[in-house]
This record gives C-alpha cells, sequence and structure tokens, in this order.
C-alpha cells in the first residue's frame, strides 16, 4: 500500500501514497494553458493557490511529508475552533469553485477542478457527517508519530534544524494528546481502534529514542536545553495518556467498527471517484475470484503432474478437487522462505532483480532518486505489512521509503510460521514489485514529476494502488523470474488477496460479516495463510472503503491497457502505453483515458 496522499489525510483531519515526462518540475499548483480563457484558467490557478496554501497551513505535519517546510515547527490543532474554521474553508473554496465556468479550462485544469470538487465535497461530508475526529483514535496517534518521523527521516535541511523543529513540535505534542482526551467520545469509538492505538502510542518514543536522542550532541546551550525538556515533557505526557487510553478509553469504547450502508456507499463514491457502484463492485470481484481460481488450477495441474502423493487433477474438477489441488500446488512454494530475521534482507534483494528486470526489458522511464528498504516505524505498524513512502514533490531527490513491518517479538512458532509461509520468497518479491518496482516508488516519482502540484497532493489512491497491482501483472506477462509457474502460482494468489479485499471491505462494514465468514473467504476461498488473515480482519474493521481500491483501480487499468491496444493497433507497445499512463501524474484512471484519447473531460 501506499500512504495516503496528502489530501486525503487532511480529509481525515477535517472528518476527524510516471512515462515520457519532459516538463520540469514547477511549484505551480495547476498546470497553465494557453489554449483556454486566460480570465477561467487565472480563477482557477488562483483559488487553486489558495486551497493549497489553506490545507498546507492547516494540516503542518502533512506539508513536512509533502516537502513544504514553512510548517515544519508547527503542529496540527483538532480543536474545535480549528475543525470550523477548516470546514467553513472548504465550503468557501467549494462555493468559489462552483462560480468559474469549467467548460472554459484547459484540458488539463478541467480534470484537476474535477478533483479538487470531489476532496472538497468529500472534506465537507468528513466534517459533517463521518466525523472521524471524535472516534477514531489513529488519526491522533498517526499525527503524533509522523509530526516527527518526517522531520528525521529525510535529510531535507541540515540536522540542528530539523531537531529544533522537532523540539517545537515535541513541546506541543502534550497538547494534541490533550485535545485527543477532550475529542474523543468513548461511546463512539470502536473497541478496535482503542486497542490499536493503545499499541501505537509509545511509538513515537522509538523516533526519539532512536532518530533524535543520538543526535542531541548536534545543539548545544540553550538549544539542548529545550531539546532536553521537550522531551522529558513529551514522555510524561505519552505516559498520561497512555493510562488514560488503558484505563478509560479502551473499557469504555462501545461504538460500532461497521459505518453502515448509507455512510459506506458515501464515503466509497468519495473515495474511488469512479462510476462503479458497490454491487457492480462485488459482481465484478465475485467472477474474478472464480476466473482466478481457474487459472491456479491449471498451473496445479502442471507443477504437480507426475508427483507422489499428488491430489486428483482431473479436466473437469469439483470445487473440493480445484481446492486440494491448489492448495498443493502452494505448499511448494511455501517451502521457500526467509529465515525469521531475513524478511527485509529477502526486500532488499527482490528489489535490486525486479529493477534490474524492468531496466533490461525497457518497460518504462526509470527513476533517477533513490529507494530504501527500512524496518517500518513502531507507530505506524498494525495495518498493513508494507508500504511505500514516498517524499514530496516540493522534495527533489530524496529517497523513498519501502517500509517492512518486523515480525512482533511476542508472537509463538505457528503464528511466524503461518506468516512466513505467506511472505514465502516468491511473496517477498511480488510484495517488492508492488511496493516499489515497478509499483508505488515509480509511479509516484513519476507523480512527482508532473506539473500540477495540486494534482499532486490530489492523488487518486485507486489510480496509485490500481498501478501497483497492475503492475504485478505487467511483471508476470513479461515472464520475471524466468516464467516461473510457481511465481506465476503465488501472483494469482496475490491477485486473489486483492478480489477478497473488495469483498471483504463492504462484507465487514455493510453486510455484518463475522471473522469466521471473513477468515473463511481469506483462508478457504482465496488461500491466505491464517496470521495474513487476521490481520486483514483488523484491518477491515480500522477502515472502510479503502481495501476496494486495489480491485476497482487494478479493473480499470486493465480496461484503459484493453482500449489502448485496440485504438494503437500495431503501434502498441507496453514502454509507449507505460510512460503514457503516468505522464499525467496520479488522476482518477477515468480522467487518464479522456486525456490520453483525446476524449471529453467528464
Amino acid at each position: 500500500m501506499s500512504r495516503l496522499p496528502l489530501a486525503l489525510t487532511i480529509a481525515l483531519l477535517l472528518g476527524a501514497c510516471a512515462q515520457q515526462v519532459t516538463p520540469p518540475p514547477t511549484t505551480s499548483p495547476v498546470q497553465s494553458a494557453s489554449t483556454a480563457p486566460a480570465s477561467a484558467d487565472a480563477q482557477f490557478s488562483a483559488l487553486g493557490q489558495r486551497w493549497l496554501d489553506g490545507i498546507l497551513k492547516a494540516s503542518p505535519v502533512n506539508a513536512t511529508q509533502f516537502g513544504d517546510h514553512h510548517h515544519d515547527s508547527a503542529l496540527d490543532d483538532l480543536g474545535p475552533t480549528a475543525r470550523a474554521n477548516a470546514l467553513a474553508f472548504s465550503q468557501s473554496v467549494l462555493a468559489d469553485l462552483d462560480h468559474i465556468d469549467r467548460a472554459a479550462l484547459s484540458r488539463e485544469n478541467q480534470v484537476d477542478y474535477a478533483i479538487l470538487h470531489n476532496q472538497l465535497q468529500s472534506d465537507i461530508w468528513s466534517a459533517q457527517t463521518l466525523q472521524e475526529w471524535a472516534w477514531n483514535p489513529l488519526i491522533y496517534t498517526g499525527i503524533a508519530g509522523n509530526s516527527l518521523f518526517t522531520l528525521m527521516a529525510r535529510d531535507f535541511a541540515p540536522l540542528p534544524q530539523r531537531l529544533r523543529s522537532a523540539t517545537a513540535r515535541m513541546e506541543k505534542l502534550p497538547g494534541l494528546y490533550a485535545q485527543m482526551r477532550a475529542n474523543l467520545d468513548p461511546a463512539r469509538v470502536p473497541k478496535i481502534h482503542a486497542e490499536t492505538a493503545s499499541r501505537q502510542l509509545k511509538g513515537v518514543l522509538a523516533i526519539v529514542d532512536d532518530q533524535i536522542i543520538p543526535h542531541a550532541g548536534e545543539l548545544g546551550g540553550e538549544d539542548r536545553q529545550r531539546l532536553d525538556a521537550a522531551i522529558a515533557g513529551l514522555r510524561k505526557a505519552i505516559d498520561d495518556n497512555q493510562k488514560w487510553i488503558d484505563t478509560e478509553l479502551v473499557p469504555k469504547a462501545r461504538g460500532d467498527f461497521r459505518i453502515g450502508a448509507t455512510l459506506y456507499d458515501q464515503k466509497l463514491a468519495f473515495s474511488l471517484n469512479s462510476p462503479l457502484s458497490r454491487q457492480q463492485i462485488r459482481e465484478r470481484a465475485e467472477q474474478a475470484l472464480s476466473d482466478t481460481r481457474e487459472q491456479m488450477y491449471e498451473i496445479a495441474r502442471r507443477v504437480l503432474k507426475g508427483k507422489r502423493k499428488a491430489p486428483a487433477l482431473p479436466e473437469h474438477p469439483n470445487e473440493k478437487q480445484q481446492q486440494a489441488a491448489i492448495q498443493a500446488a502452494l505448499e511448494l512454494a511455501y517451502a521457500e522462505h526467509p529465515a525469521r530475521d531475513q524478511v527485509v534482507a529477502t526486500a532488499q534483494a527482490e528489489l535490486a532483480k525486479a529493477t534490474d528486470f524492468v531496466r533490461s526489458h525497457d518497460l518504462v522511464a526509470m527513476p533517477d532518486a533513490p529507494v530504501e528498504v527500512i524496518t517500518m516505524p513502531e507507530f505506524a505498524r498494525g495495518v498493513a505489512l508494507a508500504y511505500c513512502d514516498s517524499p514530496g514533490p516540493l522534495d527533489k531527490g530524496l529517497a523513498t521509503f519501502y517500509a517492512v513491518s518486523p515480525i512482533p517479538d511476542d508472537w509463538t512458532k505457528p503464528q511466524v510460521e503461518s506468516f512466513l509461509r505467506e511472505y514465502n520468497t516468491r511473496s517477498i518479491a511480488e510484495l517488492t514489485v508492488h511496493e516499489a518496482m515497478p509499483g508505488h516508488f515509480l509511479q509516484l516519482w513519476h507523480s512527482n514529476r508532473y506539473p500540477s502540484v495540486l494534482r499532486a497532493v490530489l492523488g487518486s489512491g485507486t489510480f496509485i494502488e490500481g498501478w501497483a497491482v497492475y503492475a504485478e501483472q505487467l511483471m508476470v506477462d513479461q515472464g520475471f523470474l524466468d516464467h516461473d509457474p510457481l511465481f506465476d502460482l503465488v501472483h494469482l494468489k496475490w491477485n486473489l488477496r486483492v478480489i477478497a479485499n473488495a469483498l471483504l471491505d463492504q462484507g465487514v462494514q455493510v453486510d455484518g460479516m463475522t471473522r469466521d465468514e471473513a477468515m473463511h473467504l481469506m483462508t478457504v476461498k482465496t488461500f491466505q495463510q491464517e496470521r495474513e488473515a487476521a490481520a486483514k480482519w483488523v484491518r477491515a474493521q480500522l477502515t472502510a472503503a479503502q481495501l476496494p481500491t486495489y480491485f476497482v483501480g487494478w479493473q480499470e487499468h486493465l480496461d484503459l491497457r484493453r482500449e489502448a491496444e485496440q485504438r494503437w493497433g500495431a503501434s502498441f507497445n507496453q514502454r509507449r502505453y507505460n510512460d503514457a499512463v503516468l505522464s499525467f501524474g496520479s488522476p482518477p484512471v477515468r480522467h487518464v483515458r479522456e486525456l490520453m484519447f483525446d476524449l471529453p473531460i467528464q
């Protein structure tokens, strides 16, 4: 997964991560065009800058992540006055946007207009209806952790300057925790959210101990005294907040993690920005589930043929025979996995292989910035195994982080074995393709080069996650790992995970799917190991309308490539197509289609 684009994180706060790219980077918020009437584009440019300035000021932590370092010493304010001001700001910008003649804008600005309009409506809905600030404690733990991590992880400025900014934020963090206690209504907080927040809270201290204290000698005199005092104050504030979470919030948490059909459908529409409905997503996912299992069975027949104790392999199997054959074939892949302490090292090795493959096969324009495999920060653990953390478009030449969560120390031997069977060596290769090359790292590098900063901020999670899943398919189609049939089988199993994500999300959030039903979908129908399925069950409770972005985006990317093949005919080639798709930043796929094929902007 990719860390949330800045605008999507802003939405949480209010309601509470690419081609032949030739244009040079710019800090302009929108793409200008000389062919459209200047007045309309000028109005939109000014409004886009106003919105961008407003959200960067409202969320200094995300501004740092984005690469705007004017607010590095400030901290997000989630108090009632700040929330009311943020809502009024969104309403004002939306009203002004509605007065601009969209048809008079350049085509590029018509796309950005549509995306900004969707985001503003989403922000207003989040503030007035969803109100995550009142029931989701993970908003606060996320801000706290990121407030320091975004300062210390990348060398965007001299270390003493970043340490002074970290000091200022640590001085303000007790105030954020006080807002957390004041804002959260235990009767509305789901217990799973409270328990996860309890586990994440002290992760901030790991950043202090590992990334700040070892460099404290860079400061002297009053700066050093202030740093030491800020750390001491933060430790006390975290201890106090931990006590409150464990003795007050967790025992009294009574909220329902299921948001229900009405809220879910509204959130899904804003999140996907796609014409597909919940029912259409379910129908396509169920058909894809059946088709993918049939493909896996055909591979299983080939790899098991002639092996001792192989299960029955009839040409037309029943459901039980299909299940047994696929499971037996997957066991061959599960047998090859890293040692418990070698998961990160294996990801590093697979990243090198994938990078060499993409370059040698000339699949897409390659990034000129580094990517580093890191151990996931403690404050971010508990939602997903891995994520891609790219620098913002205003931070040039800095590293992207491919973060991998370590195996928890308290897991039993069977739990560790379950995890390593799921994340066997071939699965880590697939994960690395998704998160790094040619998945999130490559795509977001291209996206950050697109001239419209506004579009970068408004990056579509569906486009981003869909591209990463499409990248997995691209590598298999091109013969990555020498057409290894077991890798192809593992790849199809990962497709099943994407399909299950879409079914699981609406099943849990709308249809009342129980844990047993969810585990059956994941461990039986889609062959996931118990540890992976258990973690995904937690994730499905903690989030809503994010898990379907993988499946919907993947399907939209596949549809787009098929259309390009038909339109371009003999002139179609993979490099041309990939570079073209990635040349527009990260807008919803439907807008990429309109721009690629010169169609009206809807």
